[in-house]
């Protein structure tokens, strides 16, 4: 049965009913969505990086972990907005950190960046040892290079990666094509590039808890290109902006972080999800 609003726009606009069907159907439905998910990230991403919030001191409790927060490529802190109060809802304590205007430079710098500030947080609160890092697209390649090459699988308990491209992206291109040497991180994105070569080098740390929240309908970072092995896996029915921008991906994240360790496993690059959201 066809959703009230689409029964008034049927009488109001006389629509055949086979066309009132389909456009009630899930996967219209969900392009729908996902373009309201697109418009409401654009809006918090132009907050910017000036997001106020209480002192980091304030919140930590020392039952649950300080959640660090990553954005993305082109990204702010202000893209992860919701994501932050929704987990405040949740008694987490929920931090980031500016990295840059939109988050282009390179992915080494940026997590040298975070390496420096958890360490400054970490020294002035000595009852916290670790912290949880969610990062969004690329950010969850800055919160896997800090782990892997800087000694974060020390400071870190658990990496929650959201549409992270492991194996890259074609949709880099553009930022390539826009900005050229001015974005070191275009490149770094790209399929096959040095970067992720060499980040994909040696094991994952086994101190770390690691998890992979992809989209079905995320054509920016494809659901191929999120699968890392020795990482949990789940999808979510989005698109990229609703990774950040959806209840359901908040419940996920929430539950993620709640939970006891997991054991690690292997998964095969082509296996499905191990556990996914219920539909």
């Amino acid at each position: 049965m066809a959703p009230p609003l689409l029964r008034r726009l049927e009488k109001l606009l006389h629509l055949p009913q086979e066309l009132v069907e389909e456009l009630a159907s899930s996967d219209v439905r969900e392009d729908l969505l996902g373009g309201r998910h697109a418009l409401a990230y654009l809006r918090h991403l132009a907050r910017g990086n000036r997001i106020r919030r209480k002192r980091f001191f304030e919140c930590v409790d020392p039952s649950h972990p300080p959640v660090l927060l990553l954005h993305g490529f082109l990204g702010t802190r202000g893209s992860m907005l919701r994501v932050e109060r929704r987990l405040e809802q949740e008694g987490l304590c929920t931090f980031s950190f500016n990295l840059g205007v939109v988050n282009t430079r390179d992915i080494r710098t940026s997590a040298f960046i975070v390496h420096r500030k958890v360490e400054a947080i970490l020294e002035q609160v000595p009852h916290i040892k670790r912290i949880d890092i969610v990062g969004h697209s690329m950010g969850g390649l800055i919160g896997l290079y800090y782990i892997k090459k800087l000694g974060g699988h020390e400071k870190v308990r658990k990496l929650v990666m959201i549409g992270t491209p492991h194996r890259g992206t074609w949709a880099a291109l553009g930022g390539v094509l826009l900005m050229g040497a001015l974005s070191e991180s275009s490149w770094q994105l790209l399929p096959y590039s040095s970067f992720l070569v060499e980040l994909e080098k040696g094991p994952l740390p086994p101190e770390v808890e690691y998890y992979s929240i992809a989209a079905e309908r995320d054509w920016v970072c494809p659901l191929s290109s999120t699968y890392l092995q020795g990482a949990h896996l789940v999808t979510v029915p989005f698109g990229h902006a609703g990774l950040v921008m959806s209840d359901e991906t908040y419940e996920k994240v929430a539950e993620v972080l709640e939970q006891a360790p997991r054991p690690a496993e292997d998964h095969p690059e082509s296996a499905p999800a191990p556990w996914a959201p219920e539909r």
